[in-house]
Order: C-alpha cells, then sequence, then structure tokens
C-alpha cells in the first residue's frame, strides 16, 4: 500500500512540476509579447508627435498675427 501512496505524491508532483513549466512558458511568450506592443506604442507615439508639431509651429504664428 505504501507503494501506491508513493507512485501517487509522484505523480502529484510530476504534475505540479508540468505545471509550473508551462506557466514559465506562457509568461515568458506574454512578457515578449508585452514588449512588442510597448515599441509599437512607442513608435506611433513619435510619429504621431513629429506629425503634431507643424502644426503646433502654425498654430502659434498664426495667433501671433495682428
Amino acid at each position: 500500500m505504501n507503494e501506491y501512496v508513493a507512485a501517487a505524491y509522484l505523480v502529484f508532483l510530476a504534475l505540479i512540476l508540468i505545471y509550473v513549466v508551462i506557466m514559465a512558458v506562457r509568461q515568458t511568450r506574454l512578457e515578449k509579447d508585452l514588449a512588442e506592443i510597448a515599441e509599437l506604442v512607442e513608435r506611433r507615439a513619435v510619429v504621431s508627435a513629429s506629425e503634431r508639431e507643424p502644426e503646433r509651429v502654425l498654430s502659434a504664428s498664426e495667433g501671433t498675427r495682428p
């Protein structure tokens, strides 16, 4: 009977280990995806800021004219 208990503990331990490995792989993949999304957002912000800058200059110069 003790063999069955030991086998059950080993199976349980193996399942826990497999679960931890799967979660680590998923976390790594999520971190990679998040870094890619952050980079895309940063690029979009830079492009958006560079497109808006000429408008600000025009708006400021138009406001100073009498």
